[in-house]
């Protein structure tokens, strides 16, 4: 199944299939906090921003997911990005990873509504039956944000991947089931009442 190039809204972030249009818009998020240094993500580094939306644009074109920039709607600025991936769509499931946010936007309610809108499109649009999240055992913040979702913590993958700069990483695997959704949602939608 390939996902529909589609744009979710809220009140605070847009989300818009990436593009070779938000390339300049990337860079300037990435270099807010030179988020490529960070040990415990990946995030590329703004000379490697084509590469970035090469990639994202032939997982697209495999059906594998689809990414989105992150829009501000107060400033109209690229705040990051963010993808549904490892679309594993005959049994009715997708990750949500690869989210990165220029420091400037980090701790405002951009990240929650951007995944409050993909959780709504996969539970509600896609009628997936899981959402999972992965992020390194390390990323503690990350791993917070996670939970604050409404997603469970399922466990560690052990030297699941190997980072950048050589270090064996563990990951930790969250997930999100349809039975949970109305809750999660409920939760989600008061952070913003």
């Amino acid at each position: 199944m390939k996902f529909n190039r589609v744009t979710l809204q809220g009140n605070y972030v847009r989300l818009e299939p990436l593009s070779e249009l938000h390339t300049l818009g990337l860079c300037e998020a990435i270099a807010d906090g030179e988020l490529w240094k960070l040990f415990v993500t990946l995030v590329p580094h703004p000379s490697s921003i084509e590469e970035f939306v090469n990639n994202a644009y032939a997982a697209h074109q495999l059906g594998d997911g689809l990414t989105f920039a992150i829009i501000d709607l107060a400033t109209n600025k690229v705040a990051g990005s963010t993808r549904f991936m490892k679309a594993n769509m005959p049994n009715k499931r997708v990750e949500i990873g690869f989210t990165f946010l220029g420091k400037s936007f980090q701790k405002t309610p951009i990240n929650t509504e951007a995944k409050l809108l993909m959780l709504t499109h996969a539970f509600e649009i896609l009628s997936v039956n899981r959402v999972e999240f992965l992020t390194d055992y390390l990323n503690n913040p990350s791993r917070n944000a996670i939970l604050r979702l409404g997603a469970k913590e399922e466990g560690v993958l052990r030297n699941h991947m190997i980072m950048p700069d050589g270090r064996v990483r563990d990951s930790v695997i969250f997930s999100l089931i349809k039975n949970e959704w109305a809750g999660a949602k409920q939760n989600l939608e008061s952070k913003f009442a």
